[in-house]
């Protein structure tokens, strides 16, 4: 089973991604981890891929693909994926649907995750971390108890450049823009669910397990 997960950033994908491969016993496979892996190691496609990042900009199709089908090819997908974070557009879902055909597989499910615009902007835009151990807290969802000030190290906090509000426009215009296709792609395919994504944590899982449940005729 391959079920990818859909969404604007700060829809909440990462966390639900986890939840759900440990729920159906399928493989996690992030497009942004290998990203940041990548990013981390100065790889070449690190390297590349993070000038389009620190700019809020989402990288090409051609890099994307590539990183995305090396992971597919391994053994520990065998069973199935949660894809997080891929495809982003158009042509990378034809990719991946070509690249699953020829394994005799294909995409089961698209779980669009629905967040409002102002609701992803507050999530996106009030990360802060501390210069000192990387401790990351949130305005809204985990403040320090001084502002400015690390809980544990006392280290001054700062806001990466992916982090700030001009960022988190851009990041969303960027998506609508580019990703919005993605979820017609799916619909005509008729493979699409959509699922509330503002809710607490706890509540979307249950309402994308209870949609997994349905697709596999256990409802």
């Amino acid at each position: 089973m391959h079920i990818v997960l859909i969404g604007a950033p700060g829809a909440g994908k990462g966390t639900q991604a986890v939840t759900m491969a440990d729920d159906l016993k399928l493989t996690h496979v992030a497009s942004g981890d290998m990203f940041r892996s990548a990013i981390q190691r100065a790889t070449p496609r690190g390297l590349e891929a993070k000038a389009y990042m620190d700019r809020g900009e989402l990288v090409p199709d051609d890099l994307t693909v590539a990183m995305v089908m090396e992971r597919l090819s391994e053994p520990d997908v065998a069973n199935g994926t949660i894809l997080d974070g891929f495809p982003r557009t158009v042509a990378q879902a034809q990719a991946l649907d070509q690249a699953l055909q020829a394994n005799g597989s294909k995409v089961e499910r698209a779980i669009y995750l629905q967040v409002p615009d102002e609701e992803l902007l507050r999530r996106l835009s009030g990360r802060w971390l501390c210069r000192v151990c990387q401790t990351s807290y949130h305005e809204v969802f985990k403040p320090p108890r001084v502002q400015g000030k690390c809980d544990r190290e006392g280290g001054e906090l700062y806001q990466r450049e992916d982090d700030t509000l001009e960022t988190a426009k851009r990041r969303l215009q960027v998506y609508f823009d580019q990703t919005m296709p993605v979820i017609d792609y799916y619909r005509q395919q008729g493979v699409l669910d959509k699922v509330d994504g503002s809710k607490e944590i706890g509540e979307v899982r249950k309402s994308i397990n209870e949609v997994v449940r349905r697709h596999q005729g256990r409802v």
